[in-house]
Protein backbone atom coordinates (compact mmCIF):
# COMPACT_ATOMS: atom_id res chain seq x y z
CA UNK A 1 0.00 0.00 0.00
CA UNK A 2 1.14 3.87 -0.42
CA UNK A 3 1.97 5.99 2.09
CA UNK A 4 0.40 9.27 1.95
CA UNK A 5 0.78 11.35 4.62
CA UNK A 6 -1.21 13.89 6.06
CA UNK A 7 -0.07 17.06 7.40
CA UNK A 8 0.43 16.38 10.42
CA UNK A 9 1.91 13.20 9.65
CA UNK A 10 4.52 14.90 7.40
CA UNK A 11 5.68 16.80 10.29
CA UNK A 12 5.84 14.74 12.81
CA UNK A 13 8.42 13.00 10.62
CA UNK A 14 10.29 16.06 9.83
CA UNK A 15 9.98 16.74 13.24
CA UNK A 16 12.18 13.13 13.98
CA UNK A 17 14.10 13.46 11.71
CA UNK A 18 15.31 16.76 12.43
CA UNK A 19 15.00 16.77 16.56
CA UNK A 20 17.51 13.85 18.28
CA UNK A 21 15.40 13.98 21.28
CA UNK A 22 11.28 14.00 20.59
CA UNK A 23 8.68 13.58 22.68
CA UNK A 24 6.13 12.72 19.83
CA UNK A 25 2.15 12.57 21.75
CA UNK A 26 -0.05 11.56 19.91
CA UNK A 27 -3.71 10.26 20.24
CA UNK A 28 -4.34 6.39 19.60
CA UNK A 29 -5.22 6.25 16.09
CA UNK A 30 -2.87 9.39 14.46
CA UNK A 31 -0.95 6.67 13.02
CA UNK A 32 2.39 6.72 15.40
CA UNK A 33 3.84 3.57 14.18
CA UNK A 34 4.26 4.37 10.00
CA UNK A 35 5.56 7.83 11.33
CA UNK A 36 8.27 6.61 12.91
CA UNK A 37 9.21 3.85 10.87
CA UNK A 38 9.14 6.01 7.86
CA UNK A 39 11.35 8.23 9.60
CA UNK A 40 14.20 5.57 11.34
CA UNK A 41 14.02 4.34 7.46
CA UNK A 42 14.73 7.86 6.22
CA UNK A 43 17.31 8.68 8.94
CA UNK A 44 19.28 4.73 7.95
CA UNK A 45 19.15 4.75 4.36
CA UNK A 46 18.83 7.97 2.94
CA UNK A 47 20.94 10.33 5.52
CA UNK A 48 22.87 7.40 7.17
CA UNK A 49 22.28 9.44 10.52
CA UNK A 50 21.14 5.89 12.16
CA UNK A 51 22.61 2.52 12.73
CA UNK A 52 20.42 0.61 14.60
CA UNK A 53 17.23 1.74 15.71
CA UNK A 54 15.72 -0.19 19.77
CA UNK A 55 11.83 -0.38 20.32
CA UNK A 56 10.99 -0.59 23.72
CA UNK A 57 7.04 -1.37 23.65
CA UNK A 58 4.57 -3.61 25.52
CA UNK A 59 4.62 -7.20 25.62
CA UNK A 60 1.70 -7.54 22.81
CA UNK A 61 2.75 -4.59 20.74
CA UNK A 62 6.39 -6.08 20.47
CA UNK A 63 5.24 -9.30 19.46
CA UNK A 64 3.38 -8.28 16.32
CA UNK A 65 2.33 -4.51 15.84
CA UNK A 66 5.73 -3.00 14.33
CA UNK A 67 6.51 -5.73 12.02
CA UNK A 68 2.44 -5.99 10.70
CA UNK A 69 2.70 -1.91 10.19
CA UNK A 70 5.89 -2.42 7.87
CA UNK A 71 4.53 -5.39 5.99
CA UNK A 72 1.26 -2.90 5.81
CA UNK A 73 3.47 -0.18 3.64
CA UNK A 74 5.33 -0.26 0.10
CA UNK A 75 7.67 1.74 1.39
CA UNK A 76 8.86 -0.13 4.63
CA UNK A 77 8.71 -4.01 3.98
CA UNK A 78 12.27 -4.22 3.43
CA UNK A 79 13.05 -3.20 7.03
CA UNK A 80 14.17 -6.13 8.92
CA UNK A 81 12.28 -5.87 12.34
CA UNK A 82 13.60 -8.14 14.93
CA UNK A 83 11.18 -9.22 17.77
CA UNK A 84 13.79 -9.63 20.69
CA UNK A 85 11.08 -11.72 23.00
CA UNK A 86 10.78 -15.11 25.08
CA UNK A 87 13.63 -16.89 27.03
CA UNK A 88 16.93 -15.92 27.19
CA UNK A 89 18.44 -18.25 24.33
CA UNK A 90 15.99 -16.84 21.94
CA UNK A 91 16.84 -12.87 23.28
CA UNK A 92 20.31 -13.01 22.69
CA UNK A 93 19.56 -14.57 18.89
CA UNK A 94 17.27 -12.23 18.32
CA UNK A 95 19.92 -9.54 19.12
CA UNK A 96 22.83 -11.30 17.09
CA UNK A 97 20.24 -11.52 14.05
CA UNK A 98 21.15 -8.61 10.86
CA UNK A 99 18.63 -6.32 11.24
CA UNK A 100 17.31 -2.87 10.81
CA UNK A 101 15.05 -2.34 13.75
CA UNK A 102 14.84 -4.75 17.61
CA UNK A 103 11.87 -4.28 19.51
CA UNK A 104 11.81 -5.54 23.01
CA UNK A 105 8.99 -5.62 25.92
CA UNK A 106 9.62 -2.76 28.40
CA UNK A 107 10.35 -5.29 31.67
CA UNK A 108 13.27 -6.80 29.80
CA UNK A 109 14.92 -3.33 29.49
CA UNK A 110 16.49 -4.04 32.66
CA UNK A 111 18.08 -7.30 31.44
CA UNK A 112 19.10 -5.79 27.84
CA UNK A 113 21.14 -2.78 29.63
CA UNK A 114 22.98 -5.20 31.56
CA UNK A 115 23.29 -7.87 28.99
CA UNK A 116 25.11 -5.20 26.88
CA UNK A 117 27.11 -3.17 29.87
CA UNK A 118 29.53 -0.69 28.40
CA UNK A 119 29.17 -2.38 24.95
CA UNK A 120 25.24 -0.79 24.22
CA UNK A 121 24.59 -0.79 20.34
CA UNK A 122 21.63 1.09 20.05
CA UNK A 123 22.29 4.26 18.30
CA UNK A 124 18.12 5.72 18.24
CA UNK A 125 15.42 4.62 20.89
CA UNK A 126 12.13 4.39 20.63
CA UNK A 127 9.80 4.66 23.41
CA UNK A 128 6.41 3.57 22.41
CA UNK A 129 4.37 4.42 25.23
CA UNK A 130 6.25 6.44 27.27
CA UNK A 131 4.67 6.65 30.04
CA UNK A 132 5.13 2.95 30.92
CA UNK A 133 8.54 5.08 31.77
CA UNK A 134 6.91 7.29 34.36
CA UNK A 135 7.93 6.17 37.76
CA UNK A 136 11.46 7.32 38.76
CA UNK A 137 12.10 4.26 40.90
CA UNK A 138 11.26 1.67 38.32
CA UNK A 139 14.06 -0.64 37.32
CA UNK A 140 13.14 0.18 33.37
CA UNK A 141 13.50 3.94 33.46
CA UNK A 142 17.06 3.58 35.78
CA UNK A 143 18.45 0.64 33.69
CA UNK A 144 17.50 3.24 30.48
CA UNK A 145 18.52 5.93 32.47
CA UNK A 146 22.19 4.31 32.59
CA UNK A 147 22.56 3.91 29.09
CA UNK A 148 20.87 6.93 27.99
CA UNK A 149 24.72 8.44 27.08
CA UNK A 150 25.29 6.50 24.94
CA UNK A 151 22.02 7.05 22.80
CA UNK A 152 21.83 9.63 20.44
CA UNK A 153 18.55 9.78 19.40
CA UNK A 154 15.31 9.35 21.49
CA UNK A 155 11.26 9.19 20.14
CA UNK A 156 8.66 9.12 23.11
CA UNK A 157 5.56 8.21 21.71
CA UNK A 158 2.50 7.97 23.35
CA UNK A 159 -0.99 9.62 23.80
CA UNK A 160 -1.12 10.79 27.63
CA UNK A 161 2.09 11.58 29.23
CA UNK A 162 0.50 12.83 32.30
CA UNK A 163 -2.22 9.84 32.96
CA UNK A 164 -2.19 10.53 36.60
CA UNK A 165 -1.03 14.20 37.13
CA UNK A 166 2.55 16.11 35.85
CA UNK A 167 4.65 14.71 38.47
CA UNK A 168 4.70 11.58 35.73
CA UNK A 169 6.26 13.85 33.19
CA UNK A 170 9.38 14.18 34.95
CA UNK A 171 10.58 10.38 34.81
CA UNK A 172 10.34 10.56 30.44
CA UNK A 173 11.14 14.15 29.71
CA UNK A 174 14.59 12.87 32.05
CA UNK A 175 15.21 10.67 29.55
CA UNK A 176 15.02 12.97 26.40
CA UNK A 177 17.02 16.17 27.96
CA UNK A 178 19.11 14.55 31.02
CA UNK A 179 17.01 17.12 32.95
CA UNK A 180 17.90 20.21 31.28
CA UNK A 181 13.86 21.38 31.44
CA UNK A 182 12.63 20.43 34.28
CA UNK A 183 15.57 19.65 36.97
CA UNK A 184 18.01 17.32 36.97
CA UNK A 185 16.67 15.37 40.17
CA UNK A 186 12.76 14.75 41.03
CA UNK A 187 12.86 17.06 44.20
CA UNK A 188 14.14 19.72 41.86
CA UNK A 189 11.33 19.69 39.77
CA UNK A 190 8.85 18.95 42.51
CA UNK A 191 10.43 22.81 45.01
CA UNK A 192 10.02 24.59 40.91
CA UNK A 193 6.30 23.28 40.58
CA UNK A 194 4.76 21.58 43.17
CA UNK A 195 3.56 22.89 46.60
CA UNK A 196 3.92 20.03 49.57
CA UNK A 197 0.28 19.25 50.55
CA UNK A 198 -0.14 18.99 54.00
CA UNK A 199 0.40 15.29 55.81
CA UNK A 200 -3.18 14.01 57.93
CA UNK A 201 -2.43 11.97 60.78
CA UNK A 202 -1.13 8.66 59.28
CA UNK A 203 0.05 9.92 56.17
CA UNK A 204 2.89 7.15 55.02
CA UNK A 205 3.98 9.13 51.57
CA UNK A 206 4.23 12.78 50.58
CA UNK A 207 1.78 14.41 47.95
CA UNK A 208 2.20 17.29 45.87
CA UNK A 209 -0.14 20.04 44.29
CA UNK A 210 1.08 21.84 41.24
CA UNK A 211 1.80 25.95 42.02
CA UNK A 212 -0.69 28.06 40.55
CA UNK A 213 0.68 28.21 36.46
CA UNK A 214 2.49 25.40 36.48
CA UNK A 215 1.11 23.81 33.97
CA UNK A 216 1.70 26.61 32.08
CA UNK A 217 5.58 27.12 32.66
CA UNK A 218 5.99 23.52 32.11
CA UNK A 219 4.62 23.10 28.77
CA UNK A 220 6.53 26.61 27.87
CA UNK A 221 9.72 24.90 29.33
CA UNK A 222 8.58 21.30 26.90
CA UNK A 223 7.26 23.55 23.73
CA UNK A 224 10.79 22.94 21.63
CA UNK A 225 11.02 19.17 22.24
CA UNK A 226 7.33 17.76 22.51
CA UNK A 227 4.89 17.93 20.24
CA UNK A 228 1.59 17.09 21.17
CA UNK A 229 -1.58 16.19 18.64
CA UNK A 230 -5.24 15.26 19.47
CA UNK A 231 -7.02 13.87 16.95
CA UNK A 232 -9.73 16.27 17.12
CA UNK A 233 -7.60 19.24 16.38
CA UNK A 234 -7.04 17.13 12.72
CA UNK A 235 -10.72 17.58 10.98
CA UNK A 236 -8.99 16.04 7.70
CA UNK A 237 -9.20 12.44 9.53
CA UNK A 238 -12.12 10.69 8.71
CA UNK A 239 -14.28 10.86 12.40
CA UNK A 240 -13.83 6.81 12.33
CA UNK A 241 -10.92 5.31 12.65
CA UNK A 242 -10.02 1.67 12.47
CA UNK A 243 -7.26 0.70 14.49
CA UNK A 244 -5.86 -3.36 13.82
CA UNK A 245 -4.35 -4.47 16.53
CA UNK A 246 -2.35 -7.85 15.66
CA UNK A 247 -2.63 -10.19 18.37
CA UNK A 248 0.28 -13.56 18.40
CA UNK A 249 -0.13 -16.68 20.14
CA UNK A 250 2.23 -17.72 22.14
CA UNK A 251 4.01 -21.22 21.05
CA UNK A 252 1.97 -23.32 23.72
CA UNK A 253 -1.06 -21.49 22.15
CA UNK A 254 -0.13 -21.77 19.13
CA UNK A 255 0.68 -25.62 18.74
CA UNK A 256 -2.95 -26.10 20.87
CA UNK A 257 -5.02 -23.52 18.37
CA UNK A 258 -3.11 -25.52 15.37
CA UNK A 259 -3.94 -29.22 17.11
CA UNK A 260 -7.50 -28.33 17.84
CA UNK A 261 -7.85 -26.84 14.15
CA UNK A 262 -6.82 -29.26 12.08
CA UNK A 263 -8.51 -31.72 14.37
CA UNK A 264 -11.66 -30.49 13.89
CA UNK A 265 -11.57 -29.18 10.09
CA UNK A 266 -9.98 -33.04 9.19
CA UNK A 267 -13.10 -34.35 9.97
CA UNK A 268 -15.32 -32.36 7.16
CA UNK A 269 -14.60 -32.96 3.45
CA UNK A 270 -14.15 -29.45 2.10
CA UNK A 271 -16.35 -30.32 -1.26
CA UNK A 272 -19.36 -31.18 1.30
CA UNK A 273 -19.73 -28.40 3.53
CA UNK A 274 -22.99 -26.60 4.21
CA UNK A 275 -23.62 -23.55 6.11
CA UNK A 276 -24.59 -25.56 9.18
CA UNK A 277 -21.42 -26.93 9.14
CA UNK A 278 -19.33 -23.99 7.82
CA UNK A 279 -21.33 -22.14 11.30
CA UNK A 280 -20.17 -24.50 13.73
CA UNK A 281 -16.62 -24.85 12.29
CA UNK A 282 -16.48 -21.23 12.59
CA UNK A 283 -18.35 -20.36 15.65
CA UNK A 284 -15.62 -23.10 17.03
CA UNK A 285 -12.51 -21.39 15.56
CA UNK A 286 -13.42 -17.92 16.53
CA UNK A 287 -13.92 -19.37 20.34
CA UNK A 288 -10.18 -20.57 19.92
CA UNK A 289 -9.20 -17.43 18.56
CA UNK A 290 -10.36 -15.73 21.90
CA UNK A 291 -8.67 -18.21 24.24
CA UNK A 292 -11.64 -20.80 25.20
CA UNK A 293 -13.55 -23.27 23.92
CA UNK A 294 -16.93 -25.02 25.59
CA UNK A 295 -16.60 -28.69 25.34
CA UNK A 296 -19.26 -30.74 24.99
CA UNK A 297 -21.17 -30.24 28.40
CA UNK A 298 -21.17 -26.44 27.85
CA UNK A 299 -18.28 -25.92 30.25
CA UNK A 300 -15.54 -23.41 29.10
CA UNK A 301 -12.19 -24.71 28.69
CA UNK A 302 -9.53 -22.30 28.50
CA UNK A 303 -6.93 -22.40 25.92
CA UNK A 304 -4.94 -19.38 26.02
CA UNK A 305 -4.63 -15.45 27.64
CA UNK A 306 -2.70 -14.29 24.87
CA UNK A 307 -6.13 -11.62 23.41
CA UNK A 308 -6.57 -10.97 26.85
CA UNK A 309 -3.12 -10.23 27.81
CA UNK A 310 -3.16 -7.56 24.38
CA UNK A 311 -6.95 -6.18 25.40
CA UNK A 312 -5.47 -5.39 28.63
CA UNK A 313 -2.36 -3.42 27.02
CA UNK A 314 -5.04 -1.72 25.18
CA UNK A 315 -6.92 -0.75 27.73
CA UNK A 316 -3.79 0.25 29.96
CA UNK A 317 -3.10 2.57 26.55
CA UNK A 318 -6.22 4.57 27.07
CA UNK A 319 -4.85 5.86 29.65
CA UNK A 320 -8.10 6.37 31.57
CA UNK A 321 -10.36 7.51 28.37
CA UNK A 322 -13.59 5.15 28.43
CA UNK A 323 -14.20 1.99 26.28
CA UNK A 324 -16.90 -0.10 24.84
CA UNK A 325 -16.23 -3.00 24.37
CA UNK A 326 -17.86 -5.93 22.14
CA UNK A 327 -17.83 -9.89 22.88
CA UNK A 328 -19.74 -12.76 20.73
CA UNK A 329 -19.28 -15.45 23.05
CA UNK A 330 -20.36 -15.75 27.53
CA UNK A 331 -17.09 -17.27 28.33
CA UNK A 332 -15.54 -14.41 26.36
CA UNK A 333 -17.67 -12.03 28.35
CA UNK A 334 -16.67 -14.02 31.92
CA UNK A 335 -13.15 -14.16 31.39
CA UNK A 336 -13.15 -10.16 30.45
CA UNK A 337 -14.47 -9.56 33.97
CA UNK A 338 -12.07 -11.68 35.38
CA UNK A 339 -9.33 -9.78 34.10
CA UNK A 340 -10.17 -6.35 34.51
CA UNK A 341 -11.40 -6.76 38.53
CA UNK A 342 -7.38 -6.71 38.63
CA UNK A 343 -7.46 -2.96 36.80
CA UNK A 344 -10.10 -0.66 39.49
CA UNK A 345 -11.61 -0.21 37.08
CA UNK A 346 -15.50 0.48 37.09
CA UNK A 347 -17.02 -1.95 35.01
CA UNK A 348 -20.51 -2.97 33.63
CA UNK A 349 -22.47 -5.07 31.26
CA UNK A 350 -24.95 -3.31 29.27
CA UNK A 351 -28.12 -4.89 30.39
CA UNK A 352 -30.58 -2.58 31.04
CA UNK A 353 -31.26 1.55 29.99
CA UNK A 354 -29.84 2.33 33.58
CA UNK A 355 -26.47 0.61 32.12
CA UNK A 356 -27.10 3.64 29.05
CA UNK A 357 -27.77 5.99 31.56
CA UNK A 358 -24.47 5.69 33.76
CA UNK A 359 -22.30 5.28 30.43
CA UNK A 360 -23.44 8.68 28.86
CA UNK A 361 -22.98 10.00 32.26
CA UNK A 362 -19.11 9.19 32.81
CA UNK A 363 -19.94 6.72 35.58
CA UNK A 364 -18.85 3.56 33.44
CA UNK A 365 -15.21 3.35 32.30
CA UNK A 366 -15.49 0.10 30.77
CA UNK A 367 -18.87 -0.94 29.10
CA UNK A 368 -19.17 -4.52 28.16
CA UNK A 369 -21.74 -5.45 25.34
CA UNK A 370 -22.80 -7.87 23.04
CA UNK A 371 -23.76 -6.67 19.51
CA UNK A 372 -26.81 -7.96 19.48
CA UNK A 373 -27.71 -6.56 22.34
CA UNK A 374 -27.35 -2.98 21.73
CA UNK A 375 -26.86 -2.65 17.67
CA UNK A 376 -30.15 -0.90 17.23
CA UNK A 377 -31.36 2.69 19.06
CA UNK A 378 -29.12 3.40 21.59
CA UNK A 379 -27.38 6.31 21.75
CA UNK A 380 -23.89 5.93 23.70
CA UNK A 381 -22.32 8.84 22.25
CA UNK A 382 -21.28 10.67 24.88
CA UNK A 383 -19.98 8.03 27.46
CA UNK A 384 -16.75 7.71 25.17
CA UNK A 385 -15.00 7.62 21.95
CA UNK A 386 -12.96 4.26 21.78
CA UNK A 387 -14.63 0.58 20.96
CA UNK A 388 -13.22 -2.58 21.04
CA UNK A 389 -13.60 -5.63 19.39
CA UNK A 390 -12.68 -8.71 21.30
CA UNK A 391 -14.84 -11.46 19.52
CA UNK A 392 -16.56 -10.73 16.40
CA UNK A 393 -19.99 -10.91 14.99
CA UNK A 394 -19.96 -14.33 13.21
CA UNK A 395 -19.85 -12.72 9.45
CA UNK A 396 -22.91 -10.30 10.47
CA UNK A 397 -21.63 -6.88 8.62
CA UNK A 398 -25.00 -5.21 9.70
CA UNK A 399 -24.20 -6.27 13.44
CA UNK A 400 -20.54 -4.67 12.67
CA UNK A 401 -21.79 -1.12 11.48
CA UNK A 402 -24.82 -0.88 13.38
CA UNK A 403 -22.77 -1.51 16.90
CA UNK A 404 -20.00 0.59 15.51
CA UNK A 405 -22.75 3.22 15.47
CA UNK A 406 -23.81 2.98 18.98
CA UNK A 407 -20.53 5.77 19.55
CA UNK A 408 -20.05 7.12 15.94
CA UNK A 409 -23.57 8.77 15.55
CA UNK A 410 -24.66 11.93 15.16
CA UNK A 411 -23.62 14.25 18.70
CA UNK A 412 -20.19 12.93 19.21
CA UNK A 413 -18.12 15.54 18.98
CA UNK A 414 -14.58 13.32 19.04
CA UNK A 415 -13.16 10.78 16.57
CA UNK A 416 -14.18 7.34 17.17
CA UNK A 417 -11.45 5.10 17.15
CA UNK A 418 -12.30 1.56 16.75
CA UNK A 419 -9.56 -1.16 18.13
CA UNK A 420 -9.92 -4.66 16.44
CA UNK A 421 -8.30 -7.86 18.07
CA UNK A 422 -7.17 -10.05 15.95
CA UNK A 423 -5.43 -12.82 16.31
CA UNK A 424 -2.47 -13.68 13.74
CA UNK A 425 -3.17 -16.81 11.69
CA UNK A 426 -6.49 -17.77 12.68
CA UNK A 427 -10.09 -17.00 11.59
CA UNK A 428 -10.29 -13.70 13.27
CA UNK A 429 -8.38 -12.40 10.22
CA UNK A 430 -10.87 -14.23 7.45
CA UNK A 431 -13.67 -12.56 9.54
CA UNK A 432 -12.34 -9.27 9.63
CA UNK A 433 -10.86 -9.24 5.96
CA UNK A 434 -15.14 -10.15 4.93
CA UNK A 435 -16.36 -6.70 7.11
CA UNK A 436 -13.97 -4.99 5.38
CA UNK A 437 -15.21 -6.06 2.40
CA UNK A 438 -18.66 -6.09 2.89
CA UNK A 439 -18.42 -9.96 3.15
CA UNK A 440 -21.56 -10.04 4.73
CA UNK A 441 -22.35 -13.24 2.57
CA UNK A 442 -22.77 -16.97 3.32
CA UNK A 443 -20.99 -17.90 0.43
CA UNK A 444 -17.77 -15.71 2.37
CA UNK A 445 -18.24 -18.07 5.38
CA UNK A 446 -18.54 -21.07 3.34
CA UNK A 447 -15.64 -20.34 1.36
CA UNK A 448 -13.01 -19.08 4.14
CA UNK A 449 -13.93 -22.83 5.55
CA UNK A 450 -13.20 -24.60 2.57
CA UNK A 451 -9.74 -22.64 2.61
CA UNK A 452 -9.00 -23.85 6.05
CA UNK A 453 -10.03 -27.60 5.75
CA UNK A 454 -7.65 -27.17 2.56
CA UNK A 455 -4.66 -25.79 4.38
CA UNK A 456 -5.44 -28.29 7.05
CA UNK A 457 -5.23 -31.06 4.84
CA UNK A 458 -2.09 -30.06 3.14
CA UNK A 459 -0.47 -29.39 6.09
CA UNK A 460 -1.63 -32.87 7.75
CA UNK A 461 -0.16 -34.76 4.55
CA UNK A 462 3.84 -32.95 5.01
Amino acid sequence: MEFKPHNYQQYAISRIISDPYLGLFLDMGLGKTVITLTSVNELKYHMWAVSRCLVVAPKKVAEATWTKEAQKWDHLQHLRIIPVLGSVPKRIRALNTPGDIWVINRENVPWLVEYYRNNWPFDMVVLDESSSFKNHQSKRFKALKMARSRIRRIVELTGTPAPNGLEDLWAQIYLLDGGARLGKTISSYRDAFFTQDYAHPGQMYRTYSPQTGAEERIKAALSDICVSMKAEDYLELPAFIEDVVPVVLNDKARKAYNRLEREMLLQVDEQTVTASTAAVLNNKLLQLSSGAVYDTDGQTVEIHDCKVEAFLEVIEQLHGEHAMVFYWFQHERDRLLQALTKTGKTVRVYQSPEDETAWNAGQVDILLAHPASCAYGLNLQQGGRHEIWFGYPNWALELYQQANARLYRQGQKQPVVCHLLVVQDSVDEDVVDSLHCKGDTQDALMNAIKARIEKAKNNNDR
